[in-house]
């Protein structure tokens, strides 16, 4: 096992899940360019759902354990904003109940693994 310098996640789970962020990303922009009208929260959900990943990615260069935790922490919050504007658009009939469910699972699967990292992260301040 390879733990990172923070000794907070494994290598290999911090590398999925980033890139399980940027395909998730990519699969909702490739949702919303199917979508007419509600360009509002058209552009929310984009910026939500690459946030996720972006966040991510700064938490690489943290410069401590708690902005570590703090960028973590953003990333679980853009994802769970995401989710909220994944049910808007599905709720106007703007999103198929397969693109939907599909898109709301994998955003779970981010965010129950955001949990798991936010939680070792914080375990492994004391």
């Amino acid at each position: 096992m390879h733990i990172d310098l923070r000794g907070i996640i494994l290598e290999h789970n911090k590398n999925q899940l980033r890139e399980d962020s940027i395909t998730f990303a990519i699969a909702v922009s490739d949702a919303c360019e199917e979508i007419k009208g509600c360009s509002v929260y058209v552009n929310q959900l984009l910026r939500a759902s690459s946030s996720i990943g972006a966040n991510l990615h700064e938490a690489k260069y943290a410069q401590s354990r708690a902005d570590f935790i703090h960028k973590l922490e953003l990333s679980l919050k853009e994802s769970s904003e995401t989710d909220y504007w994944l049910e808007l658009l599905y709720r106007k009939e703007k999103i198929d109940e397969k693109t939907y469910k599909n898109l709301k699972n994998d955003g779970g699967i981010i965010r129950r693994k955001l949990i798991a990292s936010i939680t070792t992260a914080k375990n492994n301040m004391h």
